[in-house]
């Protein structure tokens, strides 16, 4: 096995492994990824329309056209790639890349799930809240699209020759993680610490210990570990498999926040940058820990440095933002270290014995 190999070819469809299907190459996932951004940035403009535009009376919406327009694309070229190996004399599932089946099979499920999200607009009406987070047809969407996105990912994971990717060549896969991560925080947004500013996040755990605490607390404490979780576990599965490439934590960071952020119509600045500073810190670990399967001590102790790092962090930003702090010292000073045992428990629970 070779480390730090970068396996690439050029064609439509790339290389073929030993099984007889082929395998993408670097600018076929590259280009995936790409036009799932396009799909990505659809959703969440869509999400802030449905939250922030009290009078959206229809289906067809400028918003609606970006991101449907986004999984037209994207749909296009994974049936474009398949069309290619079709003419290089490939038939059924061998026309089919590495990777790429469950984006095939999610395609027809996405556009019925459009079409009845259509019918549900329709006959019962636009979702203007947190009931856009359970309506039947947008979970579906959701977690079809998630498949599609997801392809760069397992194109690159299928690959065994491949255990230390250059930043270069985990891109695509980094993209396709990033982008999947905060759509799952997008439908989790009613627990989303990231949506916090930073006097909201002083306020919530400013109290009068007497009274028992607040609802604003409670909010924030249940958000931190929903985020936590979400936020880390992607890392902590990548490292499994890959040894992450300096910048992967960014990278996350800088997608999920970026998408937040414009939901949030901007006001969770200091957060944001708090996130994207801890996503550098995390990086730092990821390269001074090379966290993996065989590595488990390391690997457990990237789990609860990682989340201690994000929720501090979080908390000197708003501190830094307010200039002073929550009144309430158990909360802001006991937050990280409760997110550092979740990020511990969860290394445990995904690799619970060395690997042999």
């Amino acid at each position: 096995m070779t480390l730090g190999r970068e396996v690439q070819v050029d064609a439509v469809a790339g290389g073929s492994t030993t099984s007889g299907r082929p395998r993408a190459g670097y600018r076929t996932d590259l280009i995936t990824v790409l036009l799932g951004t396009w799909f990505s940035i659809g959703l969440f403009l869509d999400a802030w329309a449905h939250s922030n535009v009290p009078e959206l009376e229809s289906f067809f919406t400028p918003w609606h056209a970006v991101f449907y327009s986004g999984f037209a694309a994207t749909g296009a070229w994974i049936l474009w790639v398949l069309w290619g190996n079709y003419q290089r004399g490939r038939r059924g599932l061998d026309a089919v890349p590495v990777g790429y089946g469950p984006a095939v099979l999610a395609l027809p499920v996405f556009a019925a799930a459009g079409v009845g999200d259509y019918l549900w607009h329709t006959f019962i009406g636009i979702e203007q809240g947190i009931d856009i987070l359970f309506s039947p047809t947008h979970l579906v969407l959701i977690s079809t699209m998630i498949m599609i996105l997801t392809t760069p990912l397992r194109t690159l994971w299928s690959d065994r020759d491949v255990v230390s990717p250059s930043f270069r060549r985990f891109l695509p896969a980094g993209l396709a993680l990033a982008f999947a991560t905060s759509l799952v925080l997008l439908f989790a947004s009613f627990a989303d610490a990231s949506g916090y500013t930073g006097e909201q996040v002083i306020r919530a755990f400013t109290f009068e210990k007497g009274a028992g605490g607040s609802g604003r607390a409670d909010d924030l404490a249940a958000a931190i570990v929903l985020t936590n979780i979400i936020m880390i576990m992607p890392l902590l599965l990548a490292a499994r498999r890959f040894r992450l490439p300096f910048g992967t934590a960014t990278t996350l960071a800088v997608v999920v926040m970026g998408l937040s952020t414009a939901t949030a119509a901007y006001t969770n600045m200091s957060t944001a940058i708090g996130f994207i500073v801890s996503g550098v810190v995390i990086d730092v670990l990821l390269r001074k820990l090379r966290p993996s399967e065989e590595r488990l001590k390391e690997y457990r102790i990237f789990g609860a440095a990682a989340s201690f790092v994000t929720w501090a962090v979080y908390f000197a930003s708003a501190i830094i933002d307010q200039g002073t702090t929550p009144s309430v010292t158990e909360m802001w000073t006991g937050a990280p270290i409760m997110a550092a045992l979740h990020g511990l428990l969860m290394a445990v629970v995904l690799v619970p014995t060395v690997r042999r």
